[in-house]
């Protein structure tokens, strides 16, 4: 890995923290790895689209299938990984499952993957 200078080749990589203190900072590996499983689980469009989804407000399948025009099989299997990843949590209600995003965080690194790719385009 090469390690950046201060050669002002490209805006703000002057900034960068050198590979010494870069190592010194570095997660463990346990966190690097969930933090990895995590993304994974974020990486189908199907539940990028989903936690969207979850973000605006609370849903149960059916109205997440209305929504994404997905097959319901689909949207369940999408729903047990995002679950499985900690991502969405799921509360019965009568015979309908409510599902909702674990936390805002996660709301956010999906927000800001779409609002970057859109820059770009």
């Amino acid at each position: 890995m090469a390690t950046v200078t201060g050669s002002g080749a490209e805006p703000g990589l002057a900034d960068c923290t050198p590979a010494a203190d870069a190592a010194a900072v570095r997660p463990a590996q346990s966190v690097l790895t969930d933090a990895g499983d995590l993304l994974r689980a974020l990486a189908a469009p199907v539940r990028i689209a989903i936690v969207l989804q979850l973000r605006a407000a609370d849903r149960c399948v059916h109205e997440l299938v209305d929504a994404l025009d997905v097959a319901q099989p689909l949207i369940s299997q999408h729903l047990r990984v995002l679950k499985t990843a900690g991502v969405v949590q799921g509360e019965r209600r009568g015979r309908e499952v409510v599902y909702r995003l674990a936390d805002d965080h996660l709301a956010h690194i999906v927000v800001d993957a779409v609002a970057h790719v859109q820059e770009g385009k």
